[in-house]
């Protein structure tokens, strides 16, 4: 071969190997021999020029592909790889030093039905390995004593699904369970193996740290350094918000709880759920459990046992149905361990900024220390790296989005400049052109309040076919807020082309509300309503 030929010859060949797992001596000989042939007869060709610049194009193609590939192993290491791979890959670049995962699929089967058999209350029934299995829970049949610890089932149904439960979590498998804010995938928080588990049936990247659930203040309290002392901001939340959907910031004690649970921070998320199937399972447990939301990573919170099932269905092996979530979303996170002694919410949620600032205004009214200040993240300050290392769920990565776009329409809020907002009208004939659709019509969600002038105006056109789900009167931002993620599922479930959702005041509920809105919304109008 003449020199150019032979120098992209060994190009060609430097990226192959390069794109190439195989070592050398396991590639295909004749392939190599016929492509070196193949090259030097095109280099005697007369249609050697032509034959260089295509030779010039596959290299830079080859080239871009393996750097582009490069990037995304860097960057969102969620391509091409199986669930553990992923997340070892995710872990490798953070720092964070991983379990090695058992066989989970060598072992499922035998732990299910010797778990099954450890339960007589529960129908002994044959399954297969990709089963998941939903045992429903009487929540009325659940009382606890008044320190938490000791926990009272009048239903023998109930009892019985939930020793099933403890007995998969011990055997280190992870569990869905319903708390008061939504359903929860639950794993044994001190064991990072069981940890693990979360993460590679999310498929959630594991510098995104999860919330340990507690029973009682007795395993809150094994959980904390010995020399740490509760502030007197935390006495007053967890008085008046414990149980129920608040978490605090608490410093981690490393040789407790793994780094996985963390994401290697120095801190740990903890609260105790109201729910009481939850507080039921983690007492039975007798174990802390880490419990992010039971849905494939940056999809929807569910709200009900069918949302589970119908993401993670087998995935896991168990599903406790305790009914809908009385909240609907995520509990509220309070970062109160700087020295300047304010109180940071780092997610709105369940409780309202309004109620936590009740209850410290009273709280430190008597007291000689200042009342604490109030700072809403992404409201009142700003911290980059926080972002980049987040010390609590949903800061980092875009959640609680369907499979279907979201679109977030503001009609009351401020219009930013160089924005012209539209009517109603001609916001429809926009979407008619740039929303992909069936030939018979566009299918759009309508995912607004109750008694929403926004939506009267829009449901006018007929040539769209509406899919409505109302969330509940606009002066009941609770009601709103409970229904919201309902509403994404039944939506995307009712295979609609687009959903639209209606902004609220964020005020009370509806800050938590906005929150989720604008992760989940991929695009944000500003209509004019007359």
């Amino acid at each position: 071969m003449v020199a150019y030929h032979t120098h992209a010859y060994r190009n060609v060949l430097r990226e192959v190997a390069k794109a190439n797992a195989k070592p050398r001596s396991a590639r295909n000989k004749d392939i190599a021999l016929n492509f070196r042939a193949f090259f030097a007869e095109s280099g005697r060709s007369g249609d050697a020029p032509t034959f260089q610049q295509d030779m010039q194009n596959v290299l830079t193609f080859m080239r871009s592909q393996r750097e582009y590939k490069a990037l995304l192993e860097r960057y969102n290491p969620l391509i091409d790889l199986t669930g553990e791979e992923r997340i070892e890959a995710t872990a490798r670049r953070v720092g964070l030093n991983m379990p090695k995962m058992p066989d989970f699929q060598d072992k499922y089967l035998l732990n299910f039905k010797s778990s099954l058999r450890r339960s007589s209350q529960v129908q002994r029934t044959m399954v297969t390995a990709t089963a998941t299995q939903v045992f429903a829970c009487d929540s009325t049949s659940i009382a606890f004593s008044s320190e938490g610890d000791q926990v009272v089932i009048n239903s023998p149904e109930t009892l019985g699904a939930l020793h099933t439960a403890a007995s998969f979590l011990n055997d280190l498998h992870p569990v869905a369970f319903p708390t008061e804010t939504v359903y929860g995938l639950g794993a044994v928080a001190l064991n990072a193996t069981a940890a693990l588990k979360i993460f590679s049936t999310k498929g959630r990247p594991p510098d995104n740290p999860l919330i340990v659930h507690v029973s009682s203040r007795r395993m809150l309290q094994s959980l904390l350094p010995h020399n740490y002392k509760l502030s007197r901001s935390y006495e007053l939340l967890i008085e008046h918000f414990w149980p129920g959907p608040l978490t605090l910031l608490f410093p981690c004690d490393h040789s407790l709880i793994p780094d996985i649970i963390t994401a290697g921070q120095p801190t740990v998320a903890i609260r105790m759920p109201s729910h009481p199937v939850a507080r039921a399972l983690i007492a039975i447990t007798d174990a802390p459990l880490a419990a992010p939301s039971a849905n494939s990573s940056g999809k929807p919170s569910p709200t009900r046992a069918e949302h589970v099932l119908n993401d993670l269905n087998g995935k896991i092996p168990l599903i406790l149905d305790g009914g809908p979530c009385e909240v609907g979303l995520e509990s509220t996170v309070v970062d109160g361990l700087h020295e300047d002694g304010n109180i940071r919410i780092l997610r709105p949620g369940g409780v309202t900024v309004e109620d936590i600032t009740q209850v410290l205004v009273a709280g430190f009214s008597d007291a000689e220390t200042p009342i604490p200040h109030i700072l809403v993240h992404r409201r009142d300050y700003l911290d980059d790296a926080l972002e980049q290392a987040p010390t609590t769920p949903g800061m980092k990565y875009r959640h609680y989005s369907p499979s279907v776009p979201v679109t977030l329409l503001r009609s009351t809020s401020d219009v930013p400049l160089g924005i012209e907002p539209l009517s109603p009208s001609a916001f429809l004939e926009d979407i008619k052109h740039v929303t992909p659709h069936s030939p018979d019509a566009l299918r759009v969600g309508l995912l607004m309040p109750s008694d929403s002038i926004l939506m009267k105006s829009l449901i006018n056109d007929a040539t769209i076919q509406w899919h409505e789900f109302p969330l509940g009167l606009v002066s009941e931002p609770a009601i709103i807020a409970r229904r919201l993620f309902d509403g994404l599922l039944t939506l995307e479930r009712e295979e609609v082309d687009l959903i639209l959702v209606e902004e609220v005041s964020e005020e009370k509920e509806g800050l938590a509300i906005m929150n989720r809105v604008k992760k989940a919304a991929g695009n944000t109008r500003w209509i004019t309503i007359s």
